[in-house]
């Protein structure tokens, strides 16, 4: 019950800290939207690294090591460190300066006015909702299977319906808490309680992945010896193809597209705030991504009392999810369970926060005030709006996640792709005067059918599909729509003059 209590209390210091950031709302629009541009350097730095590290840099990151061996870090982390903070300076920052200059509040009103197209706006809204909702359902599923495991025989009369977790809170209680503490916060607070809610969550699950990390080595006797237990066949049990590793490079574009991070970029207060966020987020990934790695490599040769920490069954496809909440558990006392369980639920509800409100901006700026015009609806009225879609949002998300046993790294690999494939369209669009409405439209088709397809022949994120059997589906996605938008825009009409003026100034 004491890591059930623990949780407990962490998510009332959040709603406490949401009803206290609603006491700061201004009541507009553009303060529940976009916080009225005052996010400084710091908490833009927190608010974006907290929502580009979900259930999937922890609980998949840890269970995908215990499946696949160290070069897990490889892939993702070491790519994502150098990746990330190029996008930032590349792409943040100009979609900031257009975005404070001409108003945006979202990616499809950008996108709608550089290539002078109401349709683009439509045909990206369902792709870009049907992308966040993976996104969104692996942070759920994180955070049911933690609880669940983390609360392993609390109730042991009560809840009974999993063999292995028998008397843990199920699935479907937790989901639901935690959808009701995000949409709290969000509700009230907007982007601004988002932000400062992920600010504070960010530095939680840091510190608590740290004395996680320090605890489970020391109880396996000290990190060199926790090193040293490791089978040797046991650190490198994938033997990477160097044409797969490569081809990774290519998922963290996907933070480029990423509607919640366009939505983070614009609520800066000047473009040197993006300075701390470009120098430190590939040392904050490292400080995350390392210690979650090793946890998942101790865990193939981890004993306690001369048994193994973890049931050989984890090998099986989804139930390597469980990995690291059983090392926690199992290794730690049961308050430093409870307080690395508030950790890792806190890097979960950072990412979620800001998915749930993005989507209600989207639906209320470029379905609704598009179709029936903004000047019809009060502050009040818009606001409300977004809180609608955003509970639908959360429902769907919620009850998507029920029985859900997929693994968190590969579904959110699969996400992560459809948007990288989308990463043309931006870069394009900020960087080519040649991009053309026509081009655009090729390339959000392309990589939607592209992707669809691709997903398809996975089984659905249930296997592991390579390209020619060497290299990640993402490449195939991101080529497919990089040449339907280049080679479709050099054969359609250019950019009016208006529209290039507009977007690519002259120099004076």
């Amino acid at each position: 019950m004491i890591p059930l209590q623990i949780i407990a209390g962490y998510l009332i210091l959040l709603i406490v800290l949401g009803v206290v950031c609603g006491r700061l709302f201004k009541g507009t629009a553009k303060d529940y939207f976009l916080a009225s541009h005052s996010i400084g350097p710091i908490v833009l730095l927190m608010s974006i690294f907290g929502t580009t590290m979900t259930a999937f840099a922890l609980v998949g990151s840890t269970g995908q090591a215990y499946k696949s061996g160290i070069g897990v870090y490889g892939l993702m982390a070491s790519w994502s460190g150098l990746i990330h903070s190029a996008v930032f300076f590349l792409v943040g920052i100009k979609i900031w300066a257009l975005g404070k200059k001409h108003g945006y509040l979202t990616q499809i009103e950008f996108f709608r006015e550089r290539f002078n197209s109401n349709g683009l706006g439509y045909l990206l809204f369902p792709i870009l909702v049907g992308l966040v909702i993976p996104y969104l359902l692996i942070g759920l599923v994180g955070a049911e299977k933690i609880v669940e495991v983390l609360t392993k025989g609390a109730f042991p009369d009560l809840f009974t319906e999993s063999a292995k977790f028998k008397g843990g809170i199920p699935p479907w209680i937790t989901g639901l808490v935690i959808s009701t503490v995000v949409l709290g916060y969000v509700f009230f607070g907007g982007i601004r309680a988002t932000a400062w809610a992920n600010t504070f969550q960010t530095a939680v699950f840091m510190v608590m992945g740290f004395l996680a990390f320090w605890l489970i080595a020391d109880k396996l006797g000290g990190l060199g010896e926790a090193i040293k237990n490791v089978a040797v066949d046991k650190t490198t049990r994938v033997d990477m193809d160097k044409w797969k590793f490569a081809s990774y490079l290519f998922v963290p574009l996907s933070v480029g597209m990423f509607p919640h991070l366009f939505q983070n970029f614009l609520t800066a207060k000047s473009s040197k705030t993006f300075k701390l966020s470009v120098i430190a987020h590939p040392v904050f990934i490292m400080l995350t991504w390392v210690p979650c790695i090793l946890i998942g490599i101790w865990a193939t040769s981890a004993m306690l009392d001369g048994k193994p920490v973890i049931p050989g069954i984890f090998m099986n496809n989804g139930q390597e999810n469980a990995v690291l909440g059983f090392m926690i558990g199992k290794l730690t006392s049961p308050v430093i369970t409870g307080l690395v369980g508030a950790g890792i639920l806190a890097a979960i509800m950072s990412s979620l926060d800001s998915q749930f409100l993005c989507m209600g901006t989207i639906f209320t700026n470029d379905i609704v005030f598009h179709k029936y015009g903004k000047d019809k609806f009060t502050e009040k009225q818009q606001i409300m709006i977004a809180r609608g879609f955003i509970v639908l949002i959360v429902l769907i998300t919620y009850f998507l996640s029920l029985g859900t046993e997929k693994s968190i790294f590969s579904l959110a690999v699969w996400c992560f792709s459809g948007f990288a494939g989308l990463f043309p369209l931006i870069f394009s669009a900020i960087y080519w005067k040649g991009a053309t409405k026509a081009g655009a439209f090729a390339s959000v088709s392309v990589t939607a059918l592209v992707w669809f397809y691709l997903f398809r022949e996975s089984g659905y994120a249930s296997t592991e599909y390579l390209l020619w059997d060497k290299v990640m589906p993402v490449v195939g996605i991101f080529v497919a729509s990089a040449v339907s938008l280049i080679i479709v825009s050099l054969l359609t009409q250019k950019p009016d003059e208006e529209t290039l003026n507009k977007f690519f100034p002259k120099a004076k």
